[in-house]
C-alpha cells in the first residue's frame, strides 16, 4: 500500500528557506514519477516540481524555477525551497504515479500522479 507522509513545513519570513520531506513506503521510487503540488486557500491545486521516471529529468513550474529544487533518495522525496515569497504560502502535497489503473491521473508537465499525501503547510509571512 502506497503511503506518503510530508514534513518540514512551517512559518518562514520572506527570503527564507525550508526543506520539505516526503517519506514513502509500499513501493520502489525508481519506477514512478515523483512530485510536489501545492494548494493555496481558494485556489486550485497546482504542480510545483516533479522527477520523471521515464527520462530522469526534473521539471518545475515557472513560478519556482531557480528557487526550488526537487530531489530524492531511496525512500524520500525532497523539496528545497529558497528565497520564499508570500505567494508560496500553501499546503504542499507529495505525489507519486503509483495507483490502481482506474484512478484518474493528474498531469504536470511530463509527469503523472495518482496517489497523494496529506500535505504540510508552508506559510511565508513577515
Amino acid at each position: 500500500q502506497v503511503q506518503l507522509v510530508e514534513s518540514g513545513g512551517g512559518l518562514v519570513q520572506p527570503g527564507g528557506s525550508l526543506r520539505l520531506s516526503c517519506a514513502t513506503s509500499g513501493f520502489t521510487l525508481d519506477y514512478y514519477d515523483l512530485g510536489w503540488f501545492r494548494q493555496a486557500p481558494g485556489k486550485e491545486r497546482e504542480g510545483v516540481a516533479c522527477i520523471s521516471s521515464v527520462d530522469g529529468n526534473t521539471y518545475y513550474a515557472d513560478s519556482v524555477k531557480g528557487r526550488f529544487t526537487i530531489s530524492r533518495d531511496n525512500a524520500k522525496v525532497y523539496l528545497q525551497m529558497n528565497d520564499l515569497k508570500p505567494e508560496d504560502t500553501a499546503l504542499y502535497i507529495c505525489a507519486v504515479n503509483n495507483a490502481p489503473f482506474n484512478v484518474q491521473r493528474v498531469s504536470f508537465q511530463r509527469c503523472q500522479f495518482g496517489s497523494w499525501g496529506q500535505g504540510t503547510q508552508v506559510t511565508v509571512s513577515a
